[in-house]
């Protein structure tokens, strides 16, 4: 059974609840713009395609990545804290399941996944708490199941997670080897690394993890 999610986690679906028309019409066409993070997207596609189980979008927003994904063959549904996203990614997306949750505590069996895809979700979840999400995870994932995780990345070299100003909710920068790091403790496995520039509108560097469970 899906345990409620922290009481911080309330406060960013509601935040989200309250732009989230906006936010789906900014970002609707944002993987046409990334040719990197489509090519990655296209990766863990191939690696999950023949996994035994489907493959959950964990904040899926408004399920632009959900359908990327379906389009590219997967068996794919999409999670997300705010019910209004979850409403906008129904109506948007119809022939897709989309469900409202935590990734603090998914409401699935164990090794019900094939893969999982956290794609600039988990920079609103406090860095405390980011350990027993990424555990989590593993805990769905099948045996050799693949996670990609998107997130902004620490301007600051000496830095390993901080705090900065999002424009919805409050959200953490990591310094991707940490958070590698983070998974590792967590059962997981680094596969791969991205980090890019900035794109145009963006306010920092972007970086995506892809690992798998050990």
């Amino acid at each position: 059974m899906a345990e409620p999610a922290p009481s911080c986690l309330a406060d960013v679906a509601a935040a989200y609840d309250r732009v989230a028309d906006v936010y789906a019409e900014l970002f609707a066409d944002v993987l046409d713009r990334q040719p990197l993070e489509r090519a990655l997207l296209a990766a863990f596609a191939d690696l999950v395609r023949d996994a035994a189980g489907p493959v959950a979008d964990l904040g899926c927003g408004p399920g632009y990545a959900s359908a990327h994904l379906h389009g590219l063959g997967l068996d794919v549904f999409g999670v997300d804290l705010s019910a209004e996203m979850v409403a906008l990614a129904r109506r948007s997306h119809p022939g897709l399941r989309f469900e409202v949750g935590t990734l603090t505590g998914l409401d699935l069996p164990d090794c019900a996944l094939g893969g999982a895809l956290c794609r600039y979700s988990l920079i609103h979840i406090p860095p405390t708490e980011i350990p027993a999400v990424l555990a989590e995870i593993h805990r769905v994932l099948v045996p050799d199941g693949h996670l990609l995780i998107g997130f902004l990345a620490a301007d600051e070299p000496t830095a390993t997670v901080h705090a900065y100003d999002h424009r919805v909710a409050p959200a953490y920068r990591w310094a991707p080897g940490h958070l590698a790091e983070v998974a590792r403790q967590a059962g997981l496995v680094e596969v791969a690394q991205l980090v890019r520039a900035p794109v145009e509108d963006e306010r920092g560097r972007q970086a995506q993890l892809l690992a798998r469970r050990s």
